[in-house]
């Protein structure tokens, strides 16, 4: 189902900076994914409903260079096992060998090969994604949402094709397409 994970939000983030200079370096270094921070996606289904849910479990780390912003970078892993759809039976269904496999692979992660920006505070984030062992190119989109001292915060979203990852089960009933929808909480160390 990840497609573009948070870690490619993060380097949105990254990328999103400000135009001017005096901002841009303000914004400089290295942040951590926080805790408060929230994966959640969605699967559509035909006729309408489908599955939300969102991971309790993630960790991260992005390096902000805004002088440089293909310089850029994030990485993000998530445990598939913290699946939470406030569905106890769903939750098992996705932890299962027929989604997710957690049992066999605990890591959902992603590596940024790529920053673009887009604009004053948007940005475009390329990477690898590896859920299942399988490994494919995915891109996010990041929205710089917050700056306060020495924390930031992004928005970022990305659609991914659940099928090249071996997650397509219920289709067509339930779209192949993943939707996230992240808010990345990062503070500066």
């Amino acid at each position: 189902m990840p497609r573009t994970l948070p870690a490619l939000g993060l380097l949105a983030l990254m990328a999103v900076a400000p135009a001017h200079a005096d901002t841009l370096s303000a914004l400089h270094g290295r942040y951590v994914i926080e805790p408060s921070s929230r994966i959640a996606f969605s699967v559509a289904q035909v006729g309408g409903g489908g599955i939300d849910g969102a991971f309790s479990r993630f960790s991260g780390s992005f390096d902000l260079r805004p002088d440089d912003i293909a310089r850029s970078s994030v990485t993000f892993s998530l445990d598939p096992g913290s699946v939470m759809t406030g569905q106890p039976r769903v939750e098992n269904f996705l932890r299962s060998s027929a989604v997710f496999d957690a049992a066999a692979y605990p890591v959902i992660s992603f590596r940024s090969t790529a920053v673009r920006q887009e604009g004053s505070n948007r940005a475009l984030i390329q990477g690898m994604l590896t859920a299942r062992g399988i490994t494919h190119r995915e891109t996010f989109e990041a929205t710089l949402v917050k700056r306060q001292g020495r924390t930031i915060a992004f928005h970022v979203v990305g659609d991914l094709m659940r099928s090249p990852y071996g997650m397509d089960v219920g289709t067509p009933i339930y779209s192949n397409v993943a939707r996230f929808d992240m808010i990345l909480n990062g503070r500066r160390k």
